[in-house]
């Protein structure tokens, strides 16, 4: 088998490729780049899903980074177990095709109980005190200490939340990335795999925060294109073939959209009081919406609702299109995951989880980093709040307090959705902002455009023999 390295650079487009990118460029021109029609949902956990398996998210589940559970009756975002992912992974076919084929799976999503040979993910730890306690969840258990020594702890402000992509306490603009990099070449000298997954997060952070169009994008695409130059000679030394692949473009928003408080006003949205702030009660919601950059998945509780729901929503100003069964199934997304209702956006707008109708009731975990309360994705969590008085010092004193061991809110992010100015998850109108591949075997490249799915077999077909 030929040993892989498939480098995972977030949000690369044609659009972005050009003098700020030298090693990228002079990589494509070697070879050749494809345009891959993106997965729908273009977000991270079904796209990375489309790929590894070479199914829609009909068959593999994966239907957006979150959902409703059913059963639960909870929001359930940015879980880890592989088990969610349904069907054969790429991993496994090849192993058994050839019991010495081996994996590395380095901080791509559904990187907990894999069978892929290696993994390395992010992981807080939560002990009964209440801290959180930044770490990565490792397998094996032992290569967790074993990395961790060689470089560092991971520096996890740096991967996401305000720090994110900026100089910061926790490191240069690019720690997490460049962390991720070493972590790459950490494993492939102890342990040479045959394929080497590797997620390569920097350009995700400034595309959301500023936009595509900013100027000061150039300097992280300068930045990511050092570490995927540095990434390609150093496996190419190693006589390892390198496949750079992307999930999404992110493109241009001006406009927030939010569904759950015209749910609330149309009194379909259930909300509590906990302690005076407001938390939005899914179970007893009659329709409800699942928040995740361009998409919503929209659940209606109560079935006599569905077509008025579907009327509001499809007239709802930034709204593209609304997706029932029968585009659902066209759409290759009809799965119990779902929503009942799927809302897709316009390009230039994206859908926010927010429901409180007053800022002062919004729950205290609006304002803080917290994945996986949050019922619905949150790029707000990328801003420190500007209406703060000196930000920097009272996360120091929010800091300071935690270190002594006094209970504290990391407070600091703000409510207000028009600071984004990118997203993603609809199928851009620009071919130049979709995802690509793009490789040194051009002879196994078909055509210039593929569908997300079929990136499965264009990998197999590295990998395997001629």
């Amino acid at each position: 088998m030929n040993r892989t390295a498939v480098l995972n650079v977030v949000g690369l487009t044609e659009s972005l490729l050009g003098e700020r990118t030298p090693r990228i460029t002079a990589f494509r021109k070697r070879g050749a780049v494809v345009n891959l029609d993106p997965a729908f949902p273009a977000l991270t956990t079904t796209a990375q899903s489309n790929y590894l398996t070479g199914t829609p998210p009909a068959k593999h589940g994966i239907v957006a980074n979150g959902w409703f559970d059913r059963e639960l009756a909870e929001v359930q975002f940015w879980k880890q177990s592989n088990r969610l992912v349904h069907g054969r992974k790429l991993w496994d076919e090849l192993r058994a095709r050839d019991h010495h084929f081996t994996c590395a799976k380095l901080f791509w999503w559904f990187n907990m109980y894999s069978t892929a040979d290696w993994s390395i993910t992010p992981r807080p730890m939560y002990p009964a005190d209440g801290r959180k306690v930044f770490d990565i969840y490792s397998w094996p258990y032992s290569i967790r200490d074993e990395i961790k020594h060689a470089l560092g702890e991971f520096p996890f402000p740096g991967f996401w939340g305000p720090n994110a992509g900026l100089q910061s306490p926790a490191g240069n603009p690019d720690c997490a990335t460049r962390w991720i990099a070493e972590s790459a070449k950490w494993v492939e000298k102890k342990f040479k795999p045959t394929l080497n997954l590797v997620y390569l997060p920097h350009l995700d952070y400034n595309l959301q925060r500023l936009g595509p169009k900013h100027p000061d994008i150039g300097q992280d695409l300068a930045l990511i294109d050092e570490i995927v130059g540095e990434l390609i000679l150093f496996f190419q030394k190693r006589n390892v073939q390198v496949v750079l692949l992307s999930e999404y473009g992110i493109t241009p928003v001006d406009k927030a959209i939010h569904l759950n408080r015209i749910f609330r006003e149309q009194g379909w949205l259930t909300v509590k009081e906990e302690l005076g702030l407001e938390i939005l009660d899914a179970g007893a919601s009659r329709a409800f919406a699942v928040a995740d950059h361009q998409i919503a998945h929209i659940y209606v509780n109560d079935a006599a609702l569905l077509n008025q729901v579907r009327s509001t929503v499809e007239f709802t100003p930034g709204v593209a299109t609304v997706l029932a069964a029968k585009e659902k199934t066209a759409a290759g997304i009809h799965h119990p995951r779902a929503g009942d209702l799927i809302a897709v956006a316009k390009e230039n707008a994206w859908f926010t989880y927010y429901y409180w109708l007053d800022d002062k009731h919004a729950p205290d975990f609006a304002r803080c980093v917290d994945i996986h309360r949050k019922p619905g994705y949150d790029p707000v969590e990328l801003f420190l709040d500007p209406k703060l008085r000196a930000p920097k010092l009272k996360v120091a004193g929010k800091l300071l307090r935690k270190k002594l061991g006094f209970r504290m809110l990391m407070d600091v992010v703000p409510l207000d959705a028009s600071l984004v100015k990118g997203s993603h998850g609809c199928r851009p109108a620009n071919v130049a902002d979709w995802p690509v591949l793009i490789t040194e075997r051009h002879d196994l490249l078909p055509a210039h455009q593929l569908d997300s799915t079929e990136v499965y077999n264009i990998l197999k077909r590295h990998i395997l023999p001629a």
